[in-house]
């Protein structure tokens, strides 16, 4: 009979139920744990170019994340190859207590920083939308292009 067996010289019928439900809870367990682990490896980079007016106002290059969605994001690096502006300001965002707050600004310079800015160099804790803005003061940036390029985990 399948799931029991006789102990020799006995007359009991012995069931093996208990370690079948064992291994079940071992193996569902090895599944939560790969489901977890799987995370670790991050999602697909984020990457792209934004094209702008950037001396009339600040104006966003990318949004980063979704409402909800917890995330570490590990790495943002914005490119101004393109840009001749003396000061380069970039400004982060996001929601504290559900009102978007300015929570990073830095200021570079075209001429003399390196053409790839890394803005987030780290780990950071986020749980909705990081929103990343560039301004210039050279009238010369209008209609050029900002890349950027980012490395989310989910959490």
């Amino acid at each position: 009979m399948p799931g029991a067996f006789y102990v020799e010289n006995k007359a009991e019928k012995v069931s093996l139920q208990a370690i079948v439900d064992a291994i079940i809870g071992i193996v569902d367990r090895l599944d939560s744990i790969k489901s977890q682990t799987d995370k670790l490896a991050g999602d697909n980079p984020g990457e792209g170019s934004t094209t702008a007016d950037w001396q009339l106002s600040e104006t966003d290059v990318v949004s980063i994340g979704t409402v909800g969605t917890s995330n570490k994001i590990h790495d943002l690096t914005l490119s101004i190859h393109n840009l001749v502006g003396s000061q380069i300001t970039v400004r982060l965002y996001k929601a504290v207590n559900g009102t978007e707050q300015e929570v990073y600004e830095q200021n570079f310079d075209a001429a003399t920083d390196p053409p790839g800015l890394p803005v987030i160099n780290g780990s950071w804790a986020m749980h909705g939308i990081l929103r990343v803005t560039l301004q210039s003061n050279d009238v010369a940036d209008n209609g050029k292009t900002v890349d950027y390029d980012y490395m989310l985990e989910a959490i």
